[in-house]
């Protein structure tokens, strides 16, 4: 194994989970400075109307992105569970598979991207007067898409054979490229908002090019010559990717639906809440890192059939997370004035921002508890079964919530609904990590 790779079914457990899950908590704060990177620049050279066809383009973006995520989390799990098992061979094939497969989605999304840009735009109401800007940097980022599933395929493939520093490495090069390629491109080239969005693709292909020539050069992936994958392989990577996918898709939906809810109290509750909002990205991401964490070193040891180990880990995850969590917690709670601030300087949103963060702050550990017990029952392959909480979680909970205590106790219901959602959640994904069956699934065996 490979000196930056970690065998996850042997030795203890703890200071592997911190140590890997740290560089992942750096990638996705590098992630999501990517976007905001953008959003400076073209905002303060171009103005308001570009930054708002870039907003725009964005949220079409991020559904596309949402998709990749899933695809990622199947790779992660088969792939992990092939290390686990030792099976080179077994590792080879899908990840063949998984490139060949990616390649082609890939292309596919471009071309209807780039086709559909001005149909997809229209639909969900993007003003005329920025219409033009956001088709022609929408267009140009789907051209480079495949720059987009690359490079963030190539870091699930890493962390799923135990390399959480390299996806770093990678990431960083693309975040450091942009911040140099978006004022080179917009002003020095004279492209305006069509530079911004060739800035992206740029950053994002060397960064994968990058990538890809030093996963080979280091032989840290088996890579071979792509071959059309075996149907079982397919079959595979499908059923657990749809479902993966589909998480995605029902998270953004749940989002939009408990934003109806903030938009009926008004402007200034929609500026706190969107403030809070861009905070609370920023807040989750521990959390969210030990969710992929824990994915990746459970999926060594389910694939390992090392079911104390897997069990071992989920407490300690979750211990873990508490610890963070909670003092993350107790910051917001102090600092939650200033936080909102830096986004919006209107006294009552401020005010609402506030008091919103710091009713929600203290349930932050349940919601790590989500994602720490969901990213194990992903190793396991239980893909439809994350789904199905993920509803539970969004449409039987927060949405439902947040509406309910909004309507009895006004603006201030709305963090409380979302705050008591977000307990009850984490009782019912400990209830199934307890008592549910995901610890039976041979994913392999079903083929």
């Amino acid at each position: 194994m490979k000196h930056t790779q970690q065998d996850f079914t042997k030795g203890p457990l703890f200071k592997p989970l911190v140590f890997f899950s740290g560089p992942i908590m750096i990638t996705n704060l590098l992630q999501s400075s990517f976007q905001i990177t953008d959003s400076l620049w073209v905002g303060n050279l171009l103005g308001a109307s570009s930054l708002g066809a870039v907003a725009i383009s964005s949220t079409i973006m991020f559904t596309v992105l949402s998709f990749v995520i899933g695809l990622n989390n199947a790779s992660l799990t088969i792939l992990s569970q092939q290390r686990g098992k030792d099976n080179e061979q077994g590792l080879r094939s899908y990840l063949n598979a998984f490139v060949v497969i990616m390649a082609v989605i890939a292309t596919l999304f471009g071309i209807a991207g780039y086709v559909f840009s001005e149909s997809l735009l229209s639909l969900i109401g993007t003003p005329e007067s920025i219409i033009e800007q956001a088709i022609a940097y929408l267009q140009i980022t789907f051209i480079g898409i495949i720059f987009l599933f690359g490079y963030n395929f190539i870091s699930t493939i890493l962390r799923a054979l135990g390399d959480s520093k390299t996806p770093l490495k990678i990431v960083l090069i693309a975040v450091i490229l942009n911040i140099i390629f978006d004022p080179l491109f917009i002003v020095g080239f004279n492209l305006g908002i069509e530079g911004a969005a060739y800035a992206t693709i740029a950053s994002q292909g060397l960064a994968f090019f990058y990538g890809l020539f030093y996963v080979i050069k280091h032989q840290l992936a088996p890579f071979s010559l792509p071959t059309l994958p075996k149907r079982v392989e397919a079959s595979l990577i499908f059923r657990l990717g749809i479902p993966s996918g589909l998480q995605m898709a029902v998270i953004s939906a749940g989002v939009a639906a408990i934003l109806s809810v903030v938009t009926g109290f008004g402007e200034y509750v929609v500026a706190g809440f969107s403030a809070a909002q861009r905070l609370d990205s920023l807040i989750l991401l521990p959390a969210m890192a030990l969710g992929t964490a824990v994915n990746s070193i459970a999926g060594q040891n389910i694939g390992a059939q090392s079911w104390d180990r897997v069990r071992q880990l989920a407490t300690l995850a979750v211990l873990y997370n508490f610890a963070i969590m909670f003092t993350i917690a107790l910051l917001v709670v102090i600092f939650a004035e200033q936080g909102v601030r830096l986004f919006i300087q209107d006294e009552e949103a401020v005010a609402f921002g506030t008091r919103y963060l710091q009713i929600v702050a203290l349930c932050y550990p349940f919601l790590g508890v989500n994602f720490v017990l969901n990213g194990i029952v992903r190793a396991s392959g239980a893909m439809y079964q994350v789904l199905i909480l993920n509803i539970l979680s969004f449409w039987v909970l927060r949405y439902p919530l947040t509406a309910l205590f909004s309507h009895w106790f006004g603006e201030v219901g709305i963090g409380i609904g979302m705050g008591i959602s977000l307990i009850i959640g984490s009782l019912f994904a400990y209830l199934y990590f307890r008592y549910g069956k995901w610890d039976q699934k041979q994913i392999f065996a079903e083929q």
